[in-house]
């Protein structure tokens, strides 16, 4: 059977190696380092050396440290335009978190017609880059044609991977019966003996998680998370990590903030070990969340200043939005309702930029929050109506019944009780549960 485990981050190929090696020196020599004072901190001068002659293989760890002490990133270093592009390369480019380069690349070897073999595997990496970019109708129309080829060329376990992307596609597409419909086989299929990765299974159980905390189901979430954490003792670090950040997230969703916090600080020890920075930076605003919620403010200022050195430093625009938005319900927390408006406009600006729908609509309810609070109901009504209508389009069921109920509260607050009812007859209608009741204060005639 063919080794489904292309995700072992490390450089298999001497040319490659060499080349990129060259690639270090070259950018070495440009910064006026030494090879020992490049490797200081963690490395030796002789494995500086190693690398760069091509006799060692660098591991993704070892060029994110090399890249960051050479003012560069990992991408650059992997770089080759002298040569054309490779599967290796595109496969490395991937792992590195460059999803928008190995998707052209993937694309680009899929147009040279390859045999049907090849081309379902490119097709599996392009879903996988796909999802990784958000892109979920480029991610189903690959994974839906790989399951096809893989299921023509008898490769049940490869036909296995391509069928979690599908599913993991429909989740982001808002498709989350068919995603749950996809997820569920696949779980029952490696319960019944299909042998794939060894942490496959896992990766499958916590996107159930995932479909289940769209729903509103969280304690189904969290079997499936707390099923994931029992399999996620022989994992490396990044790994372990990633398990328990989405277990932490869970118990959020849940409303178990003592428990997301516990989890959360073992994850985020974790991924620190495992130098996965972007990880730890997103972990780090869910944990500010959830130490919000349970009155910690100045940790939770702590953890977002922590998190936005790692998001400025990778210029990842779409953290950043999420970060501003912390840290504005940080300030709204601690009575700075002005500072809390400016910081929410700074997350819209930033959500909008990135194109991150969550992130808007999270950043629109604050602000409106963050007015009502300062004494400005008509604009809070106004920004919590865009918020409601961001939700509509683009948020889960349980988000936008937040939304909702937060507008409907705050509609009755202000004496416009009819309309009060109407938003809060809306979030009973996404909860699906006939028999609860409207809050007192948003009957109509009250």
């Amino acid at each position: 059977m063919t080794d489904t485990r292309r995700r072992r981050i490390v450089v298999d190929d001497s040319a490659l190696a060499l080349s990129i090696g060259r690639r270090i020196r070259e950018r070495r020599r440009r910064a006026g380092l030494s090879q020992q004072r490049l490797a200081e901190g963690r490395y030796t001068k002789a494995y500086i050396s190693a690398l760069e002659t091509g006799a060692a293989k660098p591991s993704m760890a070892a060029l994110n440290f090399i890249a960051a002490r050479l003012g560069t990133t990992a991408a650059d270093l992997l770089a080759n335009p002298d040569t054309t592009w490779n599967r290796l390369e595109a496969d490395l480019r991937l792992a590195s978190g460059d999803a928008r380069g190995a998707a052209d690349v993937y694309v680009a070897l899929l147009d040279a017609r390859p045999d049907p073999s090849e081309r379902a595997d490119l097709l599996l990496a392009l879903a996988e880059a796909s999802c990784r970019l958000d892109r979920p109708v480029e991610a189903i129309r690959a994974a839906a044609e790989s399951v096809e080829l893989f299921t023509t060329l008898g490769r049940p376990a490869e036909r296995a991977q391509a069928a979690y992307w599908l599913g993991l596609a429909q989740h982001l597409q808002d498709n989350a019966d068919e995603a749950r419909s996809l997820l569920s086989t696949l779980l029952a299929d490696l319960r019944a003996g299909l042998s794939v990765a060894p942490d496959f299974r896992l990766k499958v159980l916590v996107a159930l998680a995932a479909t289940e905390t769209y729903r509103g189901a969280h304690e189904a979430a969290v079997g499936y998370l707390e099923e994931a954490r029992g399999l996620s003792a022989d994992l490396d670090d990044r790994r372990r990590g990633i398990v328990l950040t989405t277990l932490a997230n869970g118990y959020v969703e849940a409303g178990d903030h003592e428990a997301a916090i516990r989890y959360g600080a073992q994850a985020l020890t974790l991924l620190r070990a495992a130098e996965a920075d972007l990880e730890a930076a997103v972990l780090e605003n869910n944990l500010a969340v959830a130490y919000l919620s349970i009155g910690s403010t100045d940790r939770a200022a702590e953890l977002v200043a922590e998190a936005q050195t790692i998001g400025h430093r990778h210029d990842d625009v779409r953290l950043l939005a999420h970060l501003a938005d912390t840290e504005a319900q940080v300030a709204l927390a601690t009575g700075d309702g002005a500072r809390a408006i400016s910081l929410a406009g700074i997350a819209i600006e930033r959500a909008e930029a990135a194109g991150g729908s969550k992130a808007s609509v999270d950043a629109w309810t604050t602000l409106a929050r963050a007015r009502l609070a300062e004494g400005q109901t008509e604009a809070a009504l106004q920004d919590f109506a865009h918020a409601a209508g961001l939700a509509r389009v683009h948020a889960p069921a349980p988000r936008l019944r937040e939304v909702l109920r937060a507008w409907a509260d705050a509609l009755a607050s202000a004496g416009r009780h009819a309309e009060a009812y109407t938003v809060a007859r809306e979030a009973l209608a996404t909860d699906g549960t006939a028999a609860e009741r409207l809050p007192a204060s948003a009957a109509p005639g009250t």
